[in-house]
């Protein structure tokens, strides 16, 4: 299979974890289909639908939104769920084992069930906001089992089955969204990094973070992820002149998901934003970012790299965002139909599906017993959330100033009255 990249050495074989998958990990019929959870609202916006109709034939996945040919990237599996292959990428998934294969598509399914749950609580007043991940799971499942235990992650606010990789409980990506706490997690547990809203700061947090490493003597890596259009942000951009200058052991991992909220990819960069490292002095490549296979083994090499002092590595995951940026957005806006038809033939679930099943590496008793663990972790997300307590309104003033503060304590005993009032209107009607 082709291979576009701009890396001048052969990769050696990793060292690190055999496969990544070995946590456990599989998926059901239905759930990787449709997403299934709570309601069937949430999952509307599913993106395996029937079994793979709209198949593309022989075209490999990345559609463009004007004609022409498809771009070249790295691929070990088709849309068909044929496996290919690639003298430079096989050695990192050569020895990777049925049990693990089922091992990832448990992931991806749980964790789209996951998020489709998420989806419909939003919808039914449970959370503020959710960002989703449908149609993203093989770029988080691939590369997220590609890191260590020692490995550090910076996420942005989508990367939700990275987090499932690393052992974060999914329901603790929730309380923020809910307006309950700032986070959920400790990130020094799993070495998870808390969600970052402001777009591509995260990419500084893990370049310095990465610098230190080196400082230290370790031998672990550093991964940041971020999407297409944080990859127009300044703060990436000093990322890319740093971690090169430093030669910092990072991987830059930007989901391509094509569109930044309603801004296409080609209205942000006139080359593929994998090339971008050529300016920096590292190397970039571009994979097919719904191909859970391709995306564990070339985030293996890359943060191999890292690991081996070669410094710094640009993955551009080219993959697709199924549904909406946000559940306040509304993308039947600014794109059209046809163009998420297309993507549905490449869905990362179905592709790993058809080769399970051609490979008669899963039964349907595998599918069975995964569609009922979907139905229990869509049964425990709901009444976590639904359990989670209000926060402590005074909260806020807390850890401002390490010795309090007369301006805090002024606005705190604001605030203290502004709660009273309510009480006060209370016993005034009742009167």
């Amino acid at each position: 299979m082709t291979v576009e990249s701009t890396a001048a050495q052969k990769p050696r074989r990793s060292a690190g974890t055999k496969s990544a998958a070995s946590t456990g990990t599989t998926g059901s019929k239905s759930a990787a289909s449709t997403g299934t959870t709570g309601s069937k609202s949430a999952a509307s916006t599913g993106t395996t639908g029937t079994k793979r109709a709209a198949s593309t034939g022989a075209k490999r996945a990345g559609v463009k939104k004007s004609p022409g040919a498809d771009p070249e990237l790295i691929q070990l599996l088709t849309p068909e769920g044929k496996r290919v292959k690639d003298a430079t990428y096989d050695p990192y998934v050569s020895d990777i084992t049925p049990e693990e294969l089922r091992g990832l598509y448990r992931d991806m399914v749980l964790t789209r069930r996951f998020d489709a749950e998420a989806t419909s609580l939003q919808r039914q007043g449970e959370l503020g906001l959710w960002a989703s991940l449908l149609g993203q799971e093989a770029a988080q499942i691939g590369s997220g089992r590609a890191t260590r235990e020692d490995d550090y992650v910076f996420p942005t606010y989508r990367e939700h089955g990275v987090a499932w990789c690393r052992g974060v409980d999914p329901t603790n990506l929730l309380g923020m969204f809910r307006g309950v706490n700032n986070g959920g997690w400790d990130p020094n547990t799993n070495n998870f990094h808390l969600y970052t809203i402001v777009i591509g700061s995260q990419t500084l947090h893990a370049t310095g973070y990465a610098m230190g490493i080196t400082k230290d003597g370790a031998d672990s890596a550093v991964i940041a992820y971020f999407g297409d259009g944080a990859s127009s942000q300044g703060d990436v951009a000093e990322s890319f002149t740093f971690s090169a200058v430093y030669n910092a052991p990072v991987v830059f991992f930007c989901q391509n998901n094509q569109w930044a909220i309603s801004e296409p990819t080609e209205k942000q960069t006139r080359v593929p934003l994998y090339q971008r490292a050529q300016g920096y002095g590292f190397p970039g490549v571009r994979v097919d970012g719904n191909d859970v296979l391709a995306c564990l083994a070339v985030t293996k090499w890359a943060l191999e790299r890292a690991r081996r002092g070669e410094g710094p590595t640009l993955v551009e995951a080219f993959t697709y965002r199924m549904g909406a940026h946000t559940t306040s957005d509304d993308p039947t806006k600014y794109r059209a139909d046809e163009e998420t038809e297309s993507w549905q033939a490449k869905d990362p679930i179905l592709r790993l599906r058809s080769y399970l099943e051609a490979s008669n590496h899963a039964d349907e008793g595998f599918f069975a017993e995964l569609e009922a663990e979907s139905e229990a972790l869509g049964k425990r997300v709901r009444e976590v959330v639904r359990a989670m307590p209000d926060p402590d309104h005074f909260a806020i003033f807390e850890n401002v100033y390490a010795d309090g503060h007369a301006l805090v304590d002024e606005e705190r005993a604001q605030f203290a009255a502004y709660q009273a009032s309510f009480a006060d209107e209370g016993e005034d009607k009742q009167r």
